[in-house]
């Protein structure tokens, strides 16, 4: 897979509190990917870009929400999906500078 690939299967990381907990017990991350990447992709991808080695993928496809409107009209938010990696014992990506 060839660079520009991979900056398109990974969009950016997800972060919140649930992932957060999942990074400090279980050493996982949560990234935002593209709608029509694969698994093998993204592992592809991950390893690569931070350099580290993947030892289990999850990924999820996310309802967008249906969110009310100015006149009343309700809006609905894009789907999305949804990344879980989890990493080698030792390895570890710095989230602090991506974004």
């Amino acid at each position: 897979m060839n660079r520009e690939r991979m900056y398109q299967v990974l969009l950016a990381p997800h972060v919140s509190e649930k992932t957060a907990i999942a990074g400090d017990e279980n050493n996982q991350y949560a990234f935002k990917v593209a709608r029509d990447a694969t698994k093998a992709e993204i592992k592809s991808a991950v390893e690569t870009i931070f350099d580290v080695v993947v030892t289990d993928l999850q990924v999820l496809n996310v309802k967008g929400k249906v969110k009310g409107a100015a006149r009343g009209r309700p809006r609905k938010r894009p789907d999305w999906r949804k990344a879980y990696v989890r990493l080698q014992e030792g390895d570890e990506i710095d989230l602090a500078g991506i974004g």
